[in-house]
């Protein structure tokens, strides 16, 4: 179930980037610390069957928090970060500190693209322009599961030289070091 979760949060963030708008969506797998915006009119629902609901929720200030079987959490959410990141906005730094423990997915209205981070780094950026993206959403979820947090490059590196990345799957850039991108490289063969 949680494979189906995250290909619907990765969607939706696709969805949302190609808008020129961002959001900050949390798969909560473990503890997580924040306070809500405001109050919640918006009744618990199964994101897997209201995608459309879920898009809506994503667009209001604040974090959506699903839990792994895909129920809504709580939305318009205020991550409590532990730390800020010197040329970042607050989406950012509440993106790394609600993924120590947690899957997270953000899309930026300023660079529009998909940010996927997880054991406080980031992993991935998806290009939301690229031609058939939303296809691909399955192999992103494949190399999700496949990373070791051992194996991945430190916030710095990965952050602010995304050109240390690369490139397996056109419109999605990895981070990570060298042992890591060769032993995916030597699967894929």
């Amino acid at each position: 179930m949680a494979k189906k979760v995250e290909k619907a949060l990765i969607d939706t963030a696709l969805k949302i980037a190609k808008q020129g708008k961002g959001c900050l969506l949390v798969e909560q797998e473990g503890k997580l610390d924040y306070d809500l915006l405001f109050e919640q009119d918006i009744k618990p629902f199964k994101v897997l069957q209201n995608l459309r609901r879920l898009e809506i929720v994503a667009l209001v200030d604040g974090a959506v928090i699903v839990d792994q079987k895909g129920n809504l959490v709580a939305y318009a959410a205020k991550i409590k970060s532990n730390k800020t990141f010197k040329g970042f906005g607050t989406r950012h730094s509440a993106a790394f500190s609600a993924s120590v423990n947690n899957t997270v997915i953000m899309a930026s209205e300023e660079d529009h693209k998909v940010k996927v981070f997880k054991k406080g780094k980031m992993l991935m950026q998806i290009d939301p322009f690229q031609k058939d993206i939303q296809y691909r959403t399955n192999d992103v979820i494949t190399i999700l599961e496949s990373v070791g947090a051992g194996s991945l490059a430190t916030i710095g590196a990965s952050v602010l030289v995304p050109t240390l990345g690369i490139a397996l799957i056109p419109g999605i850039v990895v981070f990570g070091s060298a042992h890591y991108l060769m032993k995916l490289l030597v699967k894929k063969k």
